[in-house]
């Protein structure tokens, strides 16, 4: 296959992931998905199993899974029973099956001490690669004071670096999830680095100062200055794919700027569990000298 034939083909399943990701709320058949991609539905199943890894079915039901251990895990206030119904089970009972046999913990097992190294393993898909549009605009940060739950060590224990900042945050009253900006600084490519020397902060804007607390939530800024932004729509997995790479591969050589001595770092819009993840919307800022 061709290069142009092999783009036209990852495209089509492109947008099958899509249409699955947007409509995990709803009845799903292959008949429907091949008709997406304009594949026979007889061969679809091999199709995409050979393309991403996993059977349709399964892959349906590990994003299902995905969204409810966002909600177990960060939501302690949601009922199981509810989270079970909101991910396509008919029972609490059919939904800790698949969970168990997933995760190996039941979702309460996961709720206390949810296992988050395991969890990435799940979701190592094969995915096609997509030709993503940026639009980058230029635009001046001003210096913004944060609270910040800084994460050192492997990228696939950040969701836990992320719950205890979480239970700052409702603790102290300093940093409103409604009403102050949420940020994340990314000093590393988890890609490129060495699981322990990864380092990425969680942050929340402040006002006031941070005292000492058990979390270990310390005071930073992000410097004011010029910013290249791009903003990307959908589940933060795919945030390298669709901005960051292209930011560096793609627009800085051929924009003329050069870049400042600071990390690589995001604006979330809004957050997890409360909007699906194909809902997120992440403002990616590279700075700019």
């Amino acid at each position: 296959m061709n290069d142009t034939k092999a783009k036209a083909y990852a495209a089509r399943f492109g947008k099958v992931l899509d249409y699955i990701e947007t409509h995990l709320d709803e009845v799903l058949s292959v008949e429907q998905l091949s008709r997406i991609a304009n594949f026979s539905k007889y061969h679809f199943h091999r199709q995409f199993a050979e393309h991403t890894g996993v059977s349709v079915f399964r892959y349906i039901q590990l994003l299902r899974l995905r969204q409810a251990t966002y909600r177990l895990a960060f939501d302690h206030g949601a009922r199981i029973i509810d989270i079970a119904l909101e991910a396509g089970f008919e029972n609490p009972e059919s939904f800790s099956r698949a969970f168990r046999n997933t995760f190996e913990q039941s979702p309460s097992e996961f709720r206390r001490h949810p296992k988050w190294d395991s969890w990435h393993a799940r979701y190592r898909f094969r995915t096609p690669e997509r030709k993503h549009i940026m639009e980058v605009e230029i635009v001046d940060f001003e210096t913004t004071r944060i609270a910040v739950q800084e994460h050192r060590g492997p990228v696939e224990l950040l969701n836990d670096t992320v719950g205890q900042f979480i239970i700052w945050r409702k603790a102290s009253g300093l940093s409103p999830v409604r009403t102050s900006r949420t940020f994340g600084i990314a000093y590393d490519n988890p890609d490129t680095t060495e699981p322990e020397k990864f380092r990425f902060d969680i942050c929340g804007e402040v006002t006031d100062e941070v005292p000492a607390n058990p979390q270990g939530v310390v005071a930073k800024i992000i410097p004011g200055g010029r910013c290249a932004r791009v903003r990307h729509r959908g589940t933060h997995t795919r945030l390298g794919e669709s901005a960051i790479y292209p930011l560096y591969r793609d627009w800085l050589p051929g924009s003329g700027e050069e870049l400042r001595d600071f990390p690589l770092y995001f604006h979330y819009l809004n957050l997890l569990p409360e909007t699906p993840e194909h809902e997120l919307v992440t403002d990616v800022y590279l700075p700019l000298k």
